[in-house]
């Protein structure tokens, strides 16, 4: 059984959005790998499947780090909150202020000459 199939096994079972941690203790020997992180191997696999497949993984991102299926963030079940929605239905962050231009200015003592500029004598 592939790393993702466990983990959609314990997301359906939980019904809410978990952490990639909480996957992990809970899936216990389930996972197939016999990683020494196998946070790392669960939250890359999370990421890419998410990555690759786009809208059509049955895996989506509620927060960072934390996830759910798809079909639970998509209001198909009662017992998900607002907080399972994915992060792309969430707000739009508003863009930053622009920083003022500062034009170049000489610097007192120097001497604007064609060679790069020296000082002046």
């Amino acid at each position: 059984m592939s790393t993702l199939a466990v983990v959609e096994e314990i997301l359906r079972e939980t019904a809410v959005p978990m952490s990639v941690r909480e996957i992990v203790e809970r899936a216990g020997a389930r996972l197939p790998s016999k990683s020494k992180t196998p946070d790392t191997v669960v939250a890359r696999d999370l990421s890419m499947d998410i990555k690759k497949k786009g809208d059509t993984s049955l895996f989506v991102r509620t927060s960072p780090g934390r996830y759910t299926l798809r079909s639970l963030a998509t209001g198909t079940n009662p017992a998900v909150t607002n907080a399972a929605q994915p992060m792309s239905a969430l707000a739009p962050r508003k863009p930053a202020a622009a920083a003022p231009s500062t034009q170049s200015q000489a610097r007192p003592g120097r001497a604007d000459t064609a060679d790069g500029g020296g000082y002046a004598s």
